[in-house]
């Protein structure tokens, strides 16, 4: 008797220690889930008083001009796009007042898109932005904007520009250009020069 009472009280917590484990295992679960489910209604809700253009096709300019024009109360920061003078008659055509239009030609590739325009979005005390660029090329923007743009509580709400033709970007950039967001985030540094090489190591695996 003594015996089946050792074995049942032992049988018991076994289980009850089973129960612990999976819930360990289960809680970080609900909390990335919970984070996930945060982030998806702010940007439901978010209404952008501005918009941020990277650089790279003029499709994104002229979507972004049309935009501009239909919401007069929008501003728009383009990063790095077509020469100053080609931008400027583009809004100009659409009739989008200049004080309206922020260009900036610091960055060199998608990562310094962010990070050199986000002080000055926080400065103009910008909350929420829409975000444009191609369709093929938005996974990996937000990925960086979310680290980038989202260390200073500013909240991303992606406009997609669909184009026939271009194939969808490699998940080996993505990871790379994260991994260098995060790096900025903790030393200001991109670490550009690590780019290729990186991407290079990824590619082979």
């Amino acid at each position: 008797m003594v015996l089946k009472l050792g074995l049942q009280r032992r049988s018991g917590a076994v289980h009850q220690s089973s129960q612990h484990r999976v819930s360990l295992w289960f809680l970080p679960l609900v909390v990335l889930a919970l984070i996930v489910a945060y982030k998806q209604v702010r940007m439901i809700v978010a209404e952008p008083r501005a918009a941020l253009v990277l650089g790279g096709l003029e499709a994104r300019e002229s979507y972004a001009a049309q935009l501009a024009h239909d919401d007069p109360g929008l501003e728009v920061w383009v990063s790095s796009g077509s020469p100053e003078a080609y931008v400027q008659g583009v809004f100009a055509s659409a009739g989008v007042e200049r004080d309206r239009l922020h260009l900036n030609y610091d960055a060199e590739d998608t990562v310094t898109n962010f990070t050199t325009l986000v002080d000055d979005l926080e400065a103009a005390g910008i909350k929420s932005i829409y975000l444009i660029t191609s369709a093929n090329h938005m996974h990996r923007a937000r990925i960086i904007g979310e680290v980038v743009l989202g260390s200073r509580g500013i909240v991303i709400k992606p406009l997609p520009i669909e184009e026939g033709g271009i194939a969808q970007e490699s998940w080996a950039k993505s990871m790379v250009d994260g991994g260098r967001a995060i790096l900025w985030l903790f030393t200001g540094h991109t670490a550009t020069e690590l780019k290729e090489d990186l991407g290079q190591k990824l590619r082979s695996w």
